[in-house]
């Protein structure tokens, strides 16, 4: 079996649709998307309509709850004040070009999506997607965190994968939760971002999660995760935001994946 996950597009038509032509290779058997369709670009309409479009089961990001209700609050943990008035401006001009059905849309969004997966080898997988965290949507899970406090919000959630976004920067830990005689082996997957990397890679990202019938939680191998990068036009989503009423830090900010 092969699973698609891709989050954190951010209203980057180009990138999102760069995604789609690159996922045709792999001919994935199930794909999700993670959230944060809107936001920082030019197309949060496109983005969404391309997604229902194509029936992909979607969970709401921090961005899309804000702009599904209207509000001028997107969730986002912005550092300083130059920070916080340019995200304004995002949120102010995402909320008047976002059209009613497609905040509609947004607004109706599930937080998670829970995947039972079954294995014919031990028990069935849990796979739980959320966009921040299980916790809260807009609770940043960084690579850095200490791994007991990781793996309590894993047992907590009662996930043997948990895959989430939010943090624009990838990776794969594996957590056991078991012991050494009988290990049971968690896995937590930050799947990056589709339209606004943040790991110095301009690249877009996505990830390939592989598990078949010899899958098993006992072993630490048997549940592959690839990380898929792909060329879009960062050009042209760059110069798309420089035309626009938004900051031109977003246009740097594509350009440099920072």
């Amino acid at each position: 079996m092969k699973i698609a996950l891709f989050s954190d597009i951010h209203a980057n038509l180009p990138a999102l649709e760069a995604c789609f032509a690159d996922m045709e290779k792999w001919q994935p058997d199930q794909i999700f998307c993670l959230g944060d369709l809107v936001g920082y670009n030019i197309w949060p309409n496109e983005v969404i309509r391309e997604i229902r479009r194509r029936g992909i089961p979607t969970i709401a990001g921090n961005y899309d709850f804000g702009i599904g209700r209207a509000t001028d609050d997107c969730g986002c943990a912005y550092k300083s004040d130059e920070e916080k008035a340019n995200g304004a401006v995002s949120i102010s001009y995402t909320n008047q070009i976002v059209q009613a059905d497609e905040r509609q849309y947004l607004r109706a969004l599930p937080k998670h999506i829970r995947v039972e997966l079954e294995m014919q080898e031990g028990e069935p997988v849990s796979l739980l997607l959320v966009h921040g965290s299980p916790r809260k949507i807009n609770e940043y899970l960084f690579e850095d965190r200490e791994e007991k406090s990781l793996l309590r919000i894993l047992e907590g959630a009662n996930a043997d994968i948990l895959c989430f976004g939010h943090t624009h920067k990838p990776y794969h830990r594996v957590l056991n939760s078991g012991t050494d005689v009988e290990p049971h082996f968690r896995h937590a997957i930050n799947i990056g971002s589709v339209g606004k990397p943040k790991d110095g890679d301009p690249r877009g990202c996505y990830v390939l999660l592989e598990l078949d019938e010899h899958s098993n939680l006992c072993h630490k191998n048997s549940i592959r995760v690839e990380f898929v990068r792909f060329e879009y036009d960062v050009e042209m989503a760059a110069r798309a935001v420089e035309q626009s009423p938004l900051p031109d830090v977003y246009a740097v900010a594509l350009r440099v994946a920072k």
